[in-house]
């Protein structure tokens, strides 16, 4: 796996443009990495519902779920899905719209300083390996070509945004995680 620098663009994921980010700030650059968990409909996965939710095609008549959440702009810089399928919404350069209100630290607009990274799953169940497999390969990748980030500056949504997120959620193996990172 390779991040050309100059493009941001990870080889080989798969790319699907989302329309939902924008510049970087001037001078600023990924500094963390945020680790989300999304599943549409909530607990079901496979299909096509989050990149149709991250290019704004969500058909809120699809499921009752969608109808609050089909007009967000909303995205990623990657999803990992659970067969360890790697999917590329937004350049690693650019702002991805995924952090919400968040403070991370100390610093609020976290989506300026921070890439975007979205597990297929949910609360209610664990993650697959091919997950755990694709999320250290690129993390080891992302600490090559953006050094600010390395093992210490890795969080959780929700710990950047306690009481309104929960993701990755409790079945999400951070111990796993960092001793495959071999940290």
């Amino acid at each position: 796996m390779v991040i050309p620098p100059d493009t941001g663009i990870i080889k080989p994921a798969k790319q699907i443009n989302s329309p939902n980010f924008d510049a970087r700030p001037d001078n600023l650059f990924p500094e963390v990495l945020i680790i989300h968990a999304i599943s549409l409909p909530p607990g079901k996965f496979g299909g096509e519902y989050i990149a149709q939710l991250f290019c704004n095609q969500l058909d809120p008549a699809g499921d009752e779920s969608f109808q609050e959440i089909s007009c967000m702009e909303v995205s990623a810089h990657v999803l990992i899905q659970r067969t360890g399928e790697l999917i590329q919404f937004v350049s690693l350069n650019d702002r991805a719209w995924h952090a919400g209100e968040s403070e991370c630290e100390g610093r609020n607009r976290v989506n300026d300083f921070s890439i975007g990274i979205e597990l297929e799953g949910c609360d209610q169940l664990p993650f697959t390996d091919q997950q755990y497999n694709m999320l250290v390969e690129l993390s080891s990748v992302i600490f090559t070509e953006y050094p600010a980030i390395n093992a210490d500056r890795i969080y959780g949504h929700a710990d950047i945004s306690p009481g309104r997120k929960t993701d990755p959620g409790p079945h999400f193996d951070w111990p796993r995680y960092k001793t495959l990172l071999n940290v």
